[in-house]
């Protein structure tokens, strides 16, 4: 993923894209974790995004869970 995900881009998806979306963020974190520790770090600012967009699906995922636990 090369830009922060907007909220309506990720409401707009199934509970098992959001869980593909939210693995394929956790392993762009790692990642990022190792370059900085090796110091191969190019995108600072690019962790911030990940951990940010990581925040944003598991919101999503848990207003999405609360609505159907209602329903």
């Amino acid at each position: 993923m090369a830009k922060a995900t907007k909220p309506t881009d990720i409401r707009s998806k199934s509970a098992d894209q959001l869980s593909t979306m939210l693995l394929d963020l956790r392993k762009e974190q790692f990642n990022l974790r190792f370059q900085r520790a090796t110091g191969q770090t190019e995108g600072v600012g690019r962790v911030r995004e990940v951990r940010r967009d990581i925040a944003r699906v598991k919101t999503i995922m848990a207003e999405q869970h609360r609505s159907a636990a209602k329903s």
